[in-house]
């Protein structure tokens, strides 16, 4: 258990948070970071030879520059530079320690409960962003061992039949790399027709090999119920009547139908939600919640519009927030 009081604790250590810690330093301020996965857990998560659609320098934290081979960073030299600045500033990221809740006990005094400690600190801010927690269909079969939420390579499905659910870019990218390395990939979308938010680069290409039969793609249609050794799908606009449900054999399924920010959590800490988008209370100026001491950062204030921020704006928001913490200590 934590005895001594922090100035801050920051919840997440991904772009967004390990900004704030930086920046609390910066200002002389006392400060822990906590995650419970690695630091940048969800660009960990991310497919394993993925190459960001941005450049290099929009992704830097911490004024240490980001070195690339090429002109657009891959995973792995983010992950590599991540660890780099965290090292280099001696910040202090408690790795794989959960944050179970936030409650203020006194006024600019928190407790932070993880499962082996807890921290007192007269700031919090919160940065989980939204990757750990995937859409789930709400379907038969879906928990099921053969379902994943997250895409990291192809060798694992050579020579097998694959469904890719969902209709963006995660889904896009998937198939064309499945499809490249000896997996039957159908290609499965609610709409009728894919996003018209995939990269510029891989609409042709997507849609190509989907002309040429090379990728199956059903489209209109949803997944009923996942089975062991099959799927079974029906046209979204189904009656329902004998003869719309169609069964496919499987071996895999990529869910990859988007993911959702962990509304809960803030709104236990006391955070008011707008019920609509679900977006978080906040000083526009600020970013400190309706709960004096609270602050927020990274893509948890855009609630279901998770399109609007990203590490390149997401960084900036501890030059928001820890100047007015700092003013008030």
């Amino acid at each position: 258990m934590s005895k001594k009081l922090l100035d801050v604790v920051v919840v997440g250590a991904g772009p967004a948070g390990l900004a704030a810690g930086l920046e609390a330093k910066k200002y002389g301020l006392d400060c822990v970071v906590l995650d419970k996965g690695g630091i940048t857990n969800s660009i960990l998560n991310f497919p394993t030879q993925m190459i960001f659609f941005t450049t290099p320098e929009l992704l830097e934290i911490g004024g240490v520059p980001l070195v690339s081979d090429r002109e657009k960073p891959t995973r792995n030299e983010a992950l590599k530079y991540y660890r780099k600045v965290v090292g280099a500033y001696k910040l202090k990221v408690n790795q794989y320690e959960e944050v179970l809740r936030v409650e203020q006990f006194e006024p600019h005094i928190f407790r932070v409960h993880t499962p082996s400690s807890q921290y007192e600190a007269r700031n919090v801010v919160i940065s989980i962003g939204y990757y750990d927690n995937p859409n789930m269909m709400g379907i038969p079969g879906e928990d099921l061992p053969k379902v994943a939420h997250y895409y990291q390579e192809a060798h694992p499905y050579y020579n097998c039949d694959v469904a890719v659910i969902g209709g963006r870019n995660s889904a896009a990218e998937a198939a064309l790399d499945l499809f490249r390395h000896g997996a039957r990939v159908t290609l499965i979308h609610r709409s009728a027709q894919l996003s018209d938010r995939i990269k510029y680069w891989l609409r042709p290409d997507i849609e190509n090999r989907i002309r040429a039969g090379e990728i199956q793609a059903l489209l209109d249609t949803r997944v009923v119920e996942i089975r062991p050794d099959c799927i079974q799908v029906t046209p979204v606009h189904s009656t329902g009547e004998p003869g719309t449900v169609r069964t496919l054999k499987n071996d895999f399924v990529l869910a990859l139908t988007g993911y959702r920010p962990d509304v809960e959590f803030i709104r236990r800490a006391g955070v008011e939600v707008e019920p609509r988008r679900l977006r978080p209370y906040c000083n526009t100026e600020t970013l400190e919640s309706n709960v004096p001491g609270l602050y927020l950062a990274g893509v948890i204030i855009a609630g279901l519009d998770t399109n609007e921020i990203f590490i390149e704006n997401g960084r900036f928001h501890a030059k928001q927030i820890v100047p007015d913490m700092a003013a008030k200590l």
